[in-house]
């Protein structure tokens, strides 16, 4: 198993910056990718932006040049900075984990974090 914990959610104003944090724990060695998905009430939960282990990245169209994923693969960390926030963007942030196992990849969740962007 893998544990995720996310960290840095909070009150941003429209045109800002943040950043969110997630550390995983657990059997981390069997980790493939990692990166953050977003869901608002009433939708499906989206892809932000993922990071394999050898650094490929995967960002969705609707952040593209505003987010930007990266890992410290020494901590177990996967990291989310956030530029020119918009309300939109608006959602509880999930940390996501990818673990190769005997019966296949399984997808690991942290509990999410909330990011609001308000003035």
């Amino acid at each position: 198993q893998v544990q995720l914990v996310e960290s840095g959610g909070g009150l941003v104003q429209p045109g800002g910056s943040h950043r969110l944090s997630c550390a995983a724990s657990g059997r981390t060695y069997s980790i493939t990718a990692m990166g953050w998905y977003r869901q608002t009430p009433g939708k499906q939960r989206e892809l932000v932006a993922t990071m394999t282990n050898d650094g490929n990245t995967n960002t969705a169209d609707s952040v593209a040049g505003r987010f930007t994923v990266s890992r410290d693969n020494a901590k177990n960390a996967v990291y989310l900075q956030m530029n020119s926030l918009k309300p939109d963007d608006t959602a509880v942030y999930y940390c996501n984990a990818v673990g190769s196992t005997l019966r296949g990849y399984m997808d690991y969740w942290g509990k999410g974090t909330l990011v609001t962007v308000s003035a």
